[in-house]
């Protein structure tokens, strides 16, 4: 997941603000977690850091988007990411109410 970030598009803004899984697949790909893995052995990797879940910068604890995960075992990234974008993606709709979802969804 990635927004756009307001602004006039200067050249020291950033193209895009990363949350959710791609920032999580970037830590993997940093970490030392190799696949098949389990929760615990990438909560091990990643030593259980917070994660955006939206632009605002609004985390989630890594520990607490597993626990919300049924599953122990993930054969590899995709399915770990696969896994975990329903928990970003609630988290990031209860995060604001009516209107942060209604501004977020202007273009300005």
């Amino acid at each position: 997941m990635a927004a756009r970030p307001p602004g006039g598009g200067g050249s020291s803004e950033p193209d895009a603000i990363e949350f959710g899984i791609a920032v999580l697949g970037e830590r993997i790909e940093e970490a030392d977690v190799s696949f098949p893995a389990t929760a615990r052995e990438v909560r091990d990797g990643l030593d259980d850091r917070e994660v955006p879940y939206d632009a605002k910068g609004r985390t989630i604890a890594l520990d607490e988007a597993l626990d919300q995960v049924p599953q122990e075992r993930f054969e590899n990234e995709t399915e770990l990411l696969d896994a975990l974008y329903p928990v970003f993606d609630r988290k990031r709709r209860e995060g604001g109410g009516f209107l942060t979802s209604l501004r977020d969804a202007l273009p300005f």
